[in-house]
């Protein structure tokens, strides 16, 4: 029960995220929403989660978990039943900037918890096993689920989804969740925090909205002057600062850089793939929801079979081998894709895309256990914190590429070649940091001096 209960925030709001990318043409109807407020849709949630996720772990860890989680499943039915309310574009967006606050409490705290709730590394391994099984079938069915859902009762019924289930979540916490070690003398780093948080919604804004104001309207203009000034002050600080987001002794692990910048290009490719192939297939070619999440299916379900290979090869060759086979293959995928996009089809497009994501189900075991082996046990929260977060930014930034792009050309087949040249280029550009920087780096955990992390 104690599994369930902490993996329920999870599957929630994996169902949600992949669940919201097949009522796209629903809300864009139903709203009146144009192109650049669907990208907001999606990238407002990512938008706070990112920017909050390094605080909601540092939170945990000041208040203690329970409450931490209890707080953040709070906020993220709060956004939900504002979400399903919604009257306008606007509204909506601002609920899901809601909802992604509420992800970055109860995401970090659920995992401490699961850690904390036993001494025995075998059952450990055991539950989080099981919890990441329970991940990645909501993350499988959830275009499906969305699909269902917006075809019997409308694309509202994702949102009303979340209530009785967030509900449920808080009531088991109370009965079967332990509070958890509380640290309320730990520091916060709150300004460093809420200057990258400013500095990213910066990002998002030039993104999202350069295309479509113009990248020399004034607000377009003045965002990149903010997020220029923002995120050297950030790294300044980061730096310099006499509190930092993340232990220092990280910074100089070659393998922890490459594999956070692995995890940002990962998700980068994967959540534009997923924009662009679900509106080409409701606004391109007229497939309803319900249809457009079964096609989704097969692209969302094969990573789990080359999750399990990849646990097998990681044990007996390490994580170089499965990082670069499935970095290439992801690669080799949507380069493929980029040259046959003059005749795509629904079903050629779909099926590209699931030979992108088998591939990138090899890699991203081997990602994050090249984090955790760089992070060592001194900093093992806080590698996977940081490897989280910059894969939420991946996300985001992803998906806001993907709408400039589909801002810039008018015609589907040079929309897709230009979306999956992008990502092929991504993906490559992780495999060469593997190349580079994945060998003996990840195995050499830094040591633990008396920093603030």
């Amino acid at each position: 029960m104690l599994l369930l209960t902490l993996a329920l925030g999870f599957v929630m709001a994996w169902i949600d995220v992949t669940a919201v990318n097949t009522a796209l043409s629903d809300i864009a109807t139903d709203l009146h929403v144009p192109l650049a407020g669907l990208v907001w849709v999606v990238d407002g949630y990512t938008l706070t989660f990112a920017a909050l996720l390094l605080a909601g772990g540092a939170l945990a860890d000041r208040v203690g978990p329970r409450r931490a989680y209890q707080a953040g499943l709070l906020v993220f039915v709060a956004g939900s039943v504002l979400c399903a309310l919604a009257p306008s574009g606007t509204l909506l967006v601002a609920a899901r900037l809601l909802q992604g606050a509420g992800a970055a409490l109860f995401m970090p705290s659920s995992l401490s918890l699961l850690a904390q709730s036993t001494a025995d590394e075998g059952a450990r391994a055991r539950m989080f096993g099981i919890w990441s099984a329970l991940v990645s079938a909501a993350a499988t069915v959830g275009p499906l689920a969305g699909g269902l859902l917006v075809h019997a009762f409308g694309w509202r019924s994702i949102f009303w989804l979340n209530v009785p289930l967030g509900l449920a979540g808080l009531a088991l916490t109370f009965a079967v969740v332990p509070p958890g070690a509380a640290h309320p003398d730990r520091p916060l780093a709150l300004s460093s925090h809420a200057i990258a948080a400013v500095a990213l919604a910066a990002l998002a804004y030039v993104l999202i909205e350069g295309p479509a104001q113009g990248w020399t309207a004034p607000a377009v203009l003045a965002a990149g002057m903010a997020l220029l000034v923002l995120g050297g002050w950030a790294v300044r600080r980061e730096r310099v600062g006499t509190t930092s987001m993340l232990p220092r002794a990280l910074y100089g692990n070659a393998g922890f850089g490459a594999a956070v910048a692995m995890g940002f290009l990962v998700n980068f490719g994967f959540f534009a793939q997923l924009f662009v192939i679900s509106l080409f297939l409701q606004q391109g070619h007229g497939i309803g929801a319900l249809e457009t999440g079964v096609r989704l299916l097969p692209m969302m379900a094969v990573t789990g079979v080359t999750n399990l290979l990849a646990g097998r090869v990681i044990a007996r060759r390490g994580v170089r081998w499965p990082l670069l086979l499935g970095l290439g293959g992801a690669a080799g995928a949507a380069l493929l894709l980029t040259g046959v996009a003059g005749a795509a089809t629904p079903n050629l497009v779909v099926a590209g895309g699931t030979l992108v994501t088998l591939s990138l189900g090899l890699a991203i075991p081997a990602m994050t256990a090249t984090v955790m082996q760089a992070g060592g046990r001194a900093y093992a929260n806080s590698a996977a914190a940081a490897l989280n977060a910059n894969r939420q930014v991946g996300a985001l930034v992803g998906v806001a590429v993907a709408g400039t792009v589909l801002h810039l050309a008018d015609a589907w087949p040079a929309r897709l070649a230009l979306v999956f040249g992008i990502t092929a280029a991504g993906f490559a550009l992780a495999w060469l940091l593997v190349f580079l920087h994945v060998q003996r780096a990840a195995a050499r955990a830094p040591a633990a001096p008396a920093l603030a992390d």
